[in-house]
């Protein structure tokens, strides 16, 4: 017997904001100083009131509304009452009977198509339902010394905005899970409400995971399992996941651990476990809490949230074009390969330099050759010259450092000029890696740096046509191989003239003096 594995994800965001979600301390999740960024209100002294953080609800609102969520014009808070010694309250202020947004839905790319030649063939994407997205204050940080019987506790983190997005149990697989989560924190970035860095802790996901069989005789339909939770497996929730790669493996792992306990005949117990990175096992934790077991209650210090219709319009104007919206519009305008797009749309700031390397480029080309409109045909020559350079030897030099980082010092009009100079044949691909290198270090004109080391290419035909007939003459043996059909011969005269013009002769011209002179001898 086979088990289909039905999946749920819940993802808490720490949102990007000066002050943290209910006091004005500040919101810094990279204080490395414990306990510094706290007050009363944040370890709960008696006789402390909480004050709703408006850029908070503003950020957690346009995330709703970017994942396509109803919003809730009337919602309140409430208390998540639980004892723990990171929890100075001994509840949390959070919401659950009137969530902000819900009933949205996020698409992931279909993980079953098939790609040929960087194009993926039979594009389908995915809907995988969120039930809800809702605001509510994160814990301290619980701190177990080495070797020693206590543990510490830094309150710097209590308070700090959290919005929970919590999933419909329709994911079906690991890749689903992982594609999920990288497509959220591309969003939460494009929108600018959270840094969502895994491996901060600004985005953490829990997995709830269960299995059914899948055996003929007891196949369920999705229709049914979404109408009916009682037909779903035995739920196991596994905590606090902090890495794209703990989201996926620690499903696998899970998936396995489950499959082989049902097929001896043996019952899933539900409850909560951890991911340990190194063994790459989930570990049991406690039993899994229900949620009458928190006592939700209205939060009697905080008054209810009436949202109006021009606040909730004037957050979505300020919704920027997402992720999916992008790669379309990248196909569709550039021509793009699937892989050059995909590292554009991940690397938010790269697609940008793009875009405005390409608006240059057009306008150089154009000063240059055409004195006109580039032509499509030509634009798209230097559409995928441009990000061939881009994707290929700037990242090279990069090296992982952001084009927007103070220290990258080559604008976008300095290496339009680049990619037109390659383009219109003034400079050859040999020298082209060399003058990047140097625009990288310095972020001086492309065309400077020609000038002054001497590295425009040698295009005059005399010039060139004695230099050929030296190389010629001092090349006898691959002259009668040549001679003799063998073609790379050809290449390697091609080579010893580069070798002789230190790279600067144009290798179209060099190519067609070769021929001539050779066919000459014949």
């Amino acid at each position: 017997m086979n088990y289909k594995p039905t999946i749920g994800l819940e993802i808490h965001v720490e949102l990007r904001t000066k002050s943290k979600m209910f006091c004005s301390c500040e919101n810094d999740p990279d204080e490395t100083q414990p306990n510094v960024n706290i007050c009363p209100i944040c370890v709960a002294h008696p006789g402390t009131l909480p004050v709703i953080n408006k850029t908070a609800v503003r950020k957690a609102i346009k995330t709703a509304i970017a994942l396509n969520c109803q919003i809730q014009k009337a919602t309140h808070f409430e208390r998540k009452n639980y004892f723990y010694p990171d929890l100075p309250k001994g509840y949390q202020i959070s919401q659950y009977n009137a969530p902000l947004g819900k009933g949205g839905y996020l698409e992931i790319s279909n993980l079953k198509s098939q790609i040929s030649k960087n194009k993926i063939k039979n594009k389908k994407l995915k809907k995988i339902r969120i039930q809800r997205i809702h605001l509510e204050e994160d814990t301290g940080k619980l701190i177990h010394p080495e070797g020693k019987d206590y543990s510490l506790v830094d309150f710097n983190r209590a308070g700090i905005p959290l919005m929970e997005l919590v999933t419909e149990p329709d994911i079906e697989s690991a890749a689903e899970a992982r594609a999920f989560v990288h497509e959220l924190q591309l969003i939460l970035r494009y929108l600018g409400v959270s840094g969502a860095n895994m491996e901060k802790g600004e985005m953490r996901a829990e997995v709830n995971i269960s299995l059914m069989p899948t055996d003929e005789n007891s196949r369920i339909s999705a229709n049914k399992i979404r109408a009916n939770s009682r037909t779903l497996g035995t739920k196991v929730e596994i905590k606090n996941l902090n890495s794209l790669r703990a989201v996926e493996k620690a499903i696998e792992y899970e998936i396995k651990r489950q499959s082989e306990i049902l097929k001896k005949g043996k019952k899933i117990v539900q409850e909560t476990r951890g991911w340990d990175e190194k063994k790459e096992i989930t570990l049991a934790q406690r039993e899994k809490e229900e949620a009458y077991d928190y006592r939700y209650f209205p939060e009697p210090d905080l008054p209810p949230l009436n949202l109006k219709k021009e606040f909730l319009k004037e957050i979505k104007m300020e919704i920027p074009e997402l992720p999916q919206s992008r790669r379309e519009r990248f196909e569709k305008e550039y021509g793009l390969s699937d892989k050059e797009i995909e590292l554009y749309v991940s690397q938010k700031d790269l697609g940008e330099y793009f875009e405005k390397v390409i608006s240059e480029l057009t306008n150089w080309v154009k000063e240059k050759r055409f004195k006109e409109k580039v032509k499509n045909r030509e634009l798209k020559k230097l559409v995928k010259l441009a990000s061939n350079y881009i994707t290929t030897d700037l990242q090279g030099l990069l090296k992982g450092v952001s084009v927007s980082d103070k220290n990258f010092l080559i604008t976008a009009e300095n290496f339009a000029e680049f990619v037109s100079m390659i383009y219109l044949g003034e400079i050859s691909s040999k020298i082209a890696k060399t003058l990047l290198k140097e625009m990288f270090g310095t972020g001086k004109d492309p065309s400077q740096i020609v000038k002054d080391k001497g590295l425009r290419q040698i295009s005059d035909e005399e010039e060139l046509e004695k230099i050929v007939g030296e190389v010629i003459d001092k090349n006898k043996k691959p002259v009668e191989d040549y001679k003799k059909g063998k073609e790379a011969a050809l290449q390697f005269l091609v080579g010893q003239v580069m070798k002789e013009t230190k790279g600067k002769a144009n290798p179209q011209i060099i190519l067609q003096l070769l021929k001539k002179l050779l066919v000459k001898q014949k």
